[in-house]
């Protein structure tokens, strides 16, 4: 069994869109039809209706960057995550990260891998890694269940640049010696759904995980590229002094795991991928 915590956010959107396992729990704070109501913040899991004992929590549940937002929470609520998984007897936990932790890279840097120390700049970047590391020593106190943090690159649809209406004109902060300015790590949504079905499906097999993984396909893409792909219009704004150039994510341990699952990380394939997973949404 698996429990999608966060479930009615930008990322559980996609998967509820996109999954068609029948061993899925989807959570929210919230009643209603087809949901799990649990607030992981202030209460147990639910003692009755899920079973997940050798199962999954795959917690997407989190604080992002809004006016007032309290980034620090996502040190509390990966650590309830754990705690959950941990008192019902889970096997798995993936926490929901971000590539953000890294920090800036330049158009000619080498990828980011797991292994690389993380530089973040952002409050946002800064409270994930916190709470990776708040959650590696809990770990360290509870070694019967495993913890994946998931480094997640740019989801096409979840993002700034295809999360918006296609007849809204963007500006695309300049980047010298990148046309298409800043290059990122992507995956579609429906490849990382695919992602994420697979690594559940290997984490309730007993299969062997990372502690930390990188989430995108091969590649980075130029956003103003996937604009363009898209049919959206864009346009390059004024110099910006804090654009980061590049935030580009190694992908070879994800593709180890699951060969192709990802994509292959093309502007093309990321704009049709988009397509077919919003006429679903």
């Amino acid at each position: 069994m698996i429990c999608v915590s966060g479930a009615s956010g930008r990322l559980g959107s996609i998967l509820r869109a996109t999954w068609a396992r029948a061993d899925v729990v989807w959570s929210r704070r919230l009643a209603g039809e087809g949901w799990l109501a649990w607030d992981m913040m202030t209460e147990p899991f639910p003692a009755s209706g899920t079973d997940l004992r050798g199962g999954v929590m795959l917690c997407l549940a989190g604080v992002v960057p809004a006016p007032g937002a309290v980034l620090a929470s996502n040190i509390q609520i990966a650590l309830a995550a754990c705690e959950a998984a941990q008192s019902v007897g889970a096997r798995h936990v993936f926490l929901a990260s971000s590539g953000a932790v890294y920090g800036p890279g330049g158009l000619k840097s080498v990828p980011f891998a797991e292994t690389a120390l993380p530089h973040p700049t952002s409050e946002y970047g800064a409270a994930k890694l916190a709470a990776e590391r708040e959650v590696a020593l809990w770990q360290a106190r509870h070694p019967g269940i495993g913890v994946t943090h998931l480094r997640i690159g740019n989801v096409a649809g979840a993002d700034a640049v295809l999360g918006r209406p296609l007849d809204v004109l963007r500006r695309i902060d300049p980047v010298p010696g990148s046309a298409g300015g800043p290059l990122r790590s992507y995956i579609g949504p429906q490849g990382f759904a695919r992602v994420l079905s697979g690594l559940c499906d290997l984490a309730l097999s007993g299969g062997n995980i990372p502690p930390i993984l990188n989430i995108a396909a091969p590649g980075a893409v130029a956003m103003g590229d996937l604009l363009t792909a898209a049919g959206a219009d864009w346009e390059t704004g004024p110099a910006n002094a804090a654009v980061i150039p590049a935030m580009v994510l190694a992908t070879g341990q994800l593709e180890r795991l699951l060969p192709g699952v990802a994509g292959s990380g093309s502007v093309d394939d990321l704009v049709a991928d988009w397509r077919i997973w919003r006429e679903r949404a």
